[in-house]
């Protein structure tokens, strides 16, 4: 049996990329300043990257799953660019609210569920006591608690007292900041 490994999570929309809406377009989708750095410390360190993350915009009709795939496709591809692997990318296009048709019903995977990380634990032999999850809302962090994600940062300004238990361990404003934090990386010149 192979050693559990330890993960970098990430949001996607307001950590991989800049929050502008249901961004499903490559011409919408701009990477956050520091990303690729970060990423590459965790690889330097031997750590999975998965990527879990709500897609409502699909539950809602604006765009189709087989979008999300093509511009997680090319997401990747940047990343692979700059030798990061990221080994999944897991998403939930559920809303239990606003979702037309089948994609209107609750799911152990929308955050704050932990249903994407707890298979990311599974699919990728995770060690979630030991890993990181980064979001910019609450309820990542209380996804990352609810799966027994041992470290939680939180990017930007969320506030943290609507948190429905343990706040993050992190607050950053910055990729940047998360790096040297999480890992003693220097700023890249």
């Amino acid at each position: 049996m192979s050693p559990l490994r330890t993960a970098l999570l990430l949001d996607r929309d307001g950590v991989i990329n800049i929050e502008k809406n249901y961004v499903y377009q490559i011409s919408d989708f701009e990477f956050v300043d520091g990303i690729f750095e970060l990423c590459r410390e965790a690889v330097i360190r031997g750590m999975a990257i998965a990527v879990v993350t709500n897609q409502a915009g699909i539950g809602r009709g604006y765009y189709t799953e087989s979008q999300f795939r093509q511009l997680s496709d090319w997401m990747l591809d940047r990343f692979s660019e700059r030798g990061i692997t990221v080994d999944a990318v897991y998403f939930c296009p559920f809303h239990p609210e606003h979702g037309v048709g089948p994609y209107r019903k609750e799911s152990f995977d929308r955050k704050p569920n932990p249903g994407m990380i707890l298979r990311a634990k599974t699919d990728l032999s995770l060690d979630l006591e030991n890993s990181i999850l980064v979001g910019d809302k609450m309820s990542d962090i209380e996804a990352a608690h609810a799966a027994g994600v041992g470290r939680t940062v939180l990017l930007g300004s969320a506030v943290a007292e609507h948190c429905l238990g343990p706040g993050p361990s992190l607050f950053v404003s910055s990729l940047d900041e998360a790096r040297q934090c999480l890992f003693g990386a220097q700023p890249v010149a």
